[in-house]
């Protein structure tokens, strides 16, 4: 039998916010991998360790959850005032599949980062000292965002005293602009139905209220209090519930569903990125994952939120848009849970801590906008230089 050796492929493995993830230049990428299709879904679940059904990713880049089961692709861009592409995919854990049909929010705070290192920025916009302005095209949902990136001595600066919770150590701060995050479309495409608050009916489960929305990344609300919840979860009390778990995913499919997203619920395993299941509660003290005590005083409400079937140590970035946006509009549970009112900023409470998150919003003529979320991220370089992986055949 002839035994081919590993293909060596430039890569650079970085965190973003609460997030891990394996980023390529397109122009490094096999030939075959550079389009979309089978070839590219192999390579990145190859590199990333999928599928396993040990759920380990021992022989792969992977951390096997949901927030380090992730590959980034980033090129120049041909979008008209936009430096680089930017498409992210969300490779399954224990089943053939990458899912292409959002973007990660913590690993966007990267790709501004990765884009100056690597030579995709015209090196005489780069600052000696300051902030690089780079634009961003998110390919997956077709958005722009406008990331931020601290520069010291003409380098991407990543030390810093910048404190997000759910990660470990303090970086430099990486403020990010969301524009124009909701869907486009149909007149009120950010409440996919129209309304603030829906009924959803899931049959076997309960009846809910709901609020439905794409901004950020398409997300159902619930209140805490219907699921049996306080808002307060940590991963153990949900993760281990595999009842629990399944019972999400059914409001999940359903909400799916209810959204236009998919035709049918069986579809929804084809698409675990999208949508989000988040449930809120109004401002409690808790018990942080780390033994930091939240007081109810630091934050406006309580956000936990699933992806990928199990429920976010901290909290997405596309998630945190979702719960800003839809805490700066009147009326919807997220608001509901807030306090009420015209909120511009909003602070949340998750497993980790606390995560500060804002939404510019408008309503003309009954139909509801935002303009732009605004969060500020971290990120650092991991690793760099070449992911191997076994060449096929």
């Amino acid at each position: 039998m002839t035994h081919r050796p590993q293909l060596r492929i430039p890569a650079t493995y970085m965190r973003g916010g609460t997030s891990k993830g394996v980023f390529f230049r397109l122009e490094d990428l096999p030939e075959a991998a550079r389009v979309p299709g089978a070839a590219r879904d192999a390579l990145l679940m190859r590199v990333i360790g999928s599928p396993d059904p040990y759920g380990k990713h021992t022989d792969g880049m992977g951390g096997a959850t949901s927030s380090t089961s992730k590959c980034v692709i980033i090129s120049k861009s041909d979008v008209p005032d936009h430096d680089v592409d930017y498409l992210y995919g969300q490779v399954s854990i224990d089943s053939a599949f990458v899912d292409w049909s959002g973007n990660c929010g913590n690993l966007s705070s990267a790709v501004g980062p990765f884009a100056i290192a690597n030579g995709l920025i015209d090196p005489a916009r780069v600052p000696h000292d300051g902030h690089c302005i780079v634009r961003i095209w998110q390919v997956n949902i077709g958005k722009t965002i406008v990331a931020h990136v601290p520069i010291t001595d003409g380098e991407v600066q990543e030390t810093g005293d910048f404190e997000l919770d759910g990660v470990t150590f303090p970086a430099a701060e990486i403020p990010l602009e969301f524009i124009d995050p909701s869907d486009d479309g149909d007149a009120g495409a950010m409440f996919p139905t129209g309304n603030l608050v829906d009924t959803l009916d899931v049959p076997g489960v309960g009846t809910f209220e709901v609020t439905m929305i794409t901004a950020g990344i398409p997300t159902i609300f619930l209140r805490a209090a219907d699921l049996g919840f306080d808002g307060t979860e940590l991963q153990p009390a949900v993760n281990d519930d595999r009842a629990l778990l399944q019972k999400l995913e059914t409001i999940r499919a359903h909400g799916a569903v209810r959204m236009g997203l998919i035709d049918d619920v069986s579809k929804a395993a084809t698409r675990q990125h999208t949508p989000k299941v988040a449930w809120v509660a109004p401002a409690k003290g808790y018990m942080a994952s780390s033994g930091k005590a939240i007081a109810a005083s630091d934050i406006d409400l309580l956000a936990r939120a699933m992806s990928m079937g199990k429920l976010h140590h901290a909290m997405m970035g596309t998630a945190s848009v979702a719960i800003a946006t839809a805490a700066a509009v009147p009326g919807t549970l997220v608001n509901q849970a807030a306090g009420g009112g015209d909120r511009r900023v909003v602070r949340f409470g998750h497993p980790s801590g606390t995560l500060r998150a804002g939404a510019e919003v408008r309503c003309i003529d009954g139909i509801w906008t935002v303009t732009k979320a605004v969060m500020s991220r971290s990120a650092r370089v991991l690793m760099e230089g070449r992911v191997r992986v076994p060449a096929e055949g």
